[in-house]
């Protein structure tokens, strides 16, 4: 993948969109459904490498790119910390699991077994969706520490809602490989937050007109 500022603009857009679904499902218990549905598609886009074709297209991230210039443009505090604590959390958890090839083989093997899930049932489907939490539960929660989720307890205590919880978090894990291939760093995010800011404005104004 090329490191670009187009290409990482992108990866931290999925990211920023897999923390808000996160936190729409603990707080709500739903969620946008296109936007969980782009995201979960892109765990089994096995043979692709751009993201904008492992999403489907820039204009399904369009939340994710509101979010960017939203949370980096204070330069302080961001205004919701909350989704910030979950991509930040995501991202440090991606690099943990790069140190770890029996458990990045593992995961390859449960989302493998989830395709195979998906022959039969949209990607979706709460069958689908517990194998993909399960997958989590077996491999990034095992990394420590443990992004903790905040929200409604009804939310979090519904086995469905918590399954899709999970399985958006492995879906934002999924963003931070591609955000990490395409260069992106925790200095890139510090020090390079006014392209980024640029990159997504340049998108989202591309995606108005």
């Amino acid at each position: 993948m090329e490191r670009t500022d187009y290409n990482r603009a992108l990866a931290l857009a999925a990211i920023f969109q897999a923390a808000s679904l996160v936190k729409d499902l603990a707080w709500r218990g739903h969620c946008d459904e296109h936007e969980f549905e782009i995201l979960i598609g892109s765990l089994f886009a096995f043979d692709v490498e751009a993201p904008q074709d492992i999403y489907r297209g820039e204009a399904n991230l369009r939340t994710g790119l509101e979010r960017i210039e939203v949370q980096l443009k204070s330069g302080g505090k961001p205004p919701d910390m909350e989704i910030t604590r979950y991509a930040i959390g995501l991202i440090f958890l991606e690099r943990k699991l790069q140190a770890r090839p029996d458990m990045l083989e593992a995961l390859g093997d449960g989302l493998k077994a989830a395709g195979r899930q998906v022959e039969y049932f949209n990607m979706t489907h709460e069958s689908v969706i517990a194998r993909l939490a399960d997958v989590y539960q077996e491999s990034i929660s095992k990394l420590g520490p443990r992004i903790i989720v905040q929200g409604e307890q009804t939310h979090l205590s519904n086995a469905n809602v918590a399954a899709r919880i999970r399985a958006a978090l492995l879906a934002g894990i999924r963003a931070a490989v591609l955000w990490r291939q395409a260069g992106g760093s925790r200095w890139k995010l510090l020090l390079g937050r006014n392209r980024l800011i640029q990159e997504a404005r340049d998108l989202l104004h591309r995606l108005n007109t």
